[in-house]
C-alpha cells in the first residue's frame, strides 16, 4: 500500500488552510500528488413572474458560486505551497457527492473535524461522517488547527472487524515509518481479538508494533483516548462503524467520539 494521490477537502472556513498544509506535508513525505476538491450547488432562483428575471437570477447565482470556488482554489494553491504535484477539481454539485466522486482515484482522503464555532463559510464544508460511509477509501480526519501529522507514535484501536482490518492495511505507509506502534484492544475478552497476531503481522511489514490488552475502565473511546494520550500518540488508526437511517448517519460510540472530540488525527476506514 502506497499513497500516490492524496485528496483534500477544501473550503473557505478558518480550519481549511491548515488542513491543506497538513495534506501537502503528507504529499511531500510520500511523494504523492495532492488533489484539492471543492463543490457547491447553485441555489435555485427565487420564483418570479418574469422569465427573464428568473434567467438573470440563475446566472447571478451561478456566477457567485463560481467566484466562491475560485476563492477556494486560490486558498488551496496558496496553502499547498511549492515542491509537490497538485491538481484541482471543482464542480457545481453537492460537496459530499463531488468529494466521493473524486476519491475514486485517491489513496487517502483528508477531511476536517469541525471545531466549536467553525463556520460553513461559502457552503463548501464537507462533514466527515457521510464521507466515511460513502467514500470506499481510507479517510484521515484532522482536528482543527493542526498542520502536520508525524505518525511517530501510533495507536491502532483494534477490533477484529472488516473495518479495522481495512484501516490497518490502509495505514501501512504510516505504520512502517513510525517509532512506536501500539495495537490496543479493550474488553473483558480482549485476548480473543487477535491484537498479538496483528502486531506480529505488522512487524513483518517493518512496523515496530506491540500488543496492548486493556480491561475496560470506562467506555471504550475514553479508554483508548486516555491510552493514546499517555503514549503521546499523534495518530489513531481505527475502523469506522456506522449505518444509515434514511438521511441520517448513525455512528457507534467510538466512531462518534472520534469525529466529535479526538484531539489527534484519526485514520479511519469503513
Amino acid at each position: 500500500m502506497d499513497y500516490a494521490n492524496i485528496l483534500v477537502s477544501t473550503d473557505l472556513g478558518e480550519a481549511s488552510p491548515d488542513r491543506v498544509r497538513l495534506a501537502a506535508d503528507l504529499a511531500r513525505r510520500f511523494d504523492a500528488t495532492l488533489t484539492g476538491a471543492a463543490a457547491r450547488q447553485v441555489p435555485a432562483p427565487i420564483p418570479v413572474r418574469d422569465a427573464g428575471d428568473t434567467i438573470d437570477s440563475e446566472e447571478r447565482n451561478e456566477a457567485k458560486v463560481r467566484e466562491i470556488l475560485e476563492q477556494a482554489r486560490a486558498l488551496f494553491e496558496r496553502s499547498a505551497g511549492d515542491g509537490i504535484r497538485t491538481e484541482w477539481h471543482a464542480a457545481l454539485a453537492k460537496p459530499v457527492t463531488h468529494l466521493v466522486e473524486q476519491a475514486r482515484t485517491a489513496d487517502l482522503v483528508v477531511v476536517g473535524r469541525r471545531g466549536p464555532g467553525d463556520e460553513d463559510t461559502g457552503g463548501l464544508v464537507v462533514p466527515p461522517g457521510p464521507v466515511l460511509m460513502e467514500v470506499g477509501r481510507p479517510v484521515l480526519v484532522a482536528p482543527p488547527r493542526l498542520v502536520q501529522v508525524k505518525g511517530a507514535r501510533i495507536v491502532v484501536a483494534w477490533k477484529d472487524t472488516p473495518e479495522a482490518r481495512r484501516a490497518v492495511t490502509a495505514a501501512l505507509p504510516f505504520l512502517r515509518e513510525a517509532d512506536e506502534v501500539f495495537v490496543a484492544t479493550v474488553g473483558d475478552d480482549a485476548e480473543h481479538h487477535g491484537a498479538e497476531a496483528v502486531a506480529r503481522h505488522l512487524r513483518r511489514h517493518g512496523a515496530p508494533a506491540t500488543p496492548h490488552l486493556m480491561r475496560p475502565v470506562r467506555q471504550e473511546s475514553d479508554d483508548i483516548l486516555e491510552f493514546a494520550q499517555g503514549r503521546e500518540a499523534d495518530l489513531i488508526v481505527m475502523g469506522a462503524f456506522g449505518r444509515s437511517r434514511l438521511r441520517e448517519w448513525i455512528f457507534g460510540g467510538f466512531t462518534r467520539d472520534a469525529l466529535e472530540r479526538c484531539p489527534v488525527c484519526c485514520l479511519m476506514s469503513h
